[in-house]
């Protein structure tokens, strides 16, 4: 095979998908926050999304995160209980993230 000196076109970068458990939305792996339920059983929130367990992944927007507390998603998705612990823990990561604007048109 002759070299002609012509490079390939680039292909696209690979991007994962993963899918919100609240608003069933399939987005970016990276613009989507995981939670994930440790070897030992407890609920917590994965910022590097490199932490052992199953996880489990919510869009950053308050309406989904309350979505899938009032519907127990976190509780199907894991098949467990939230201890009171972890609800607290969850609930006061829920409390950073900002008030959405609804828009009208």
């Amino acid at each position: 095979m002759a070299n002609t000196g012509k490079k390939q076109p680039k292909r696209p970068k690979h991007v994962p998908l993963r899918t919100c458990i609240a608003c069933r939305e399939s987005k970016p792996k990276r613009e989507l926050l995981r939670v994930v339920r440790t070897p030992d059983g407890h609920v917590v929130i994965d910022p590097t999304s490199k932490k052992p367990g199953r996880g489990a992944y919510l869009c950053a927007r308050l309406s989904c995160w309350e979505t899938a507390i009032k519907k127990k998603r976190l509780e199907q998705e894991f098949e467990l209980t939230l201890s009171d612990e972890d609800r607290a823990g969850l609930d006061a990561f829920i409390a950073t993230l900002p008030k959405e604007t609804s828009v009208v048109k």
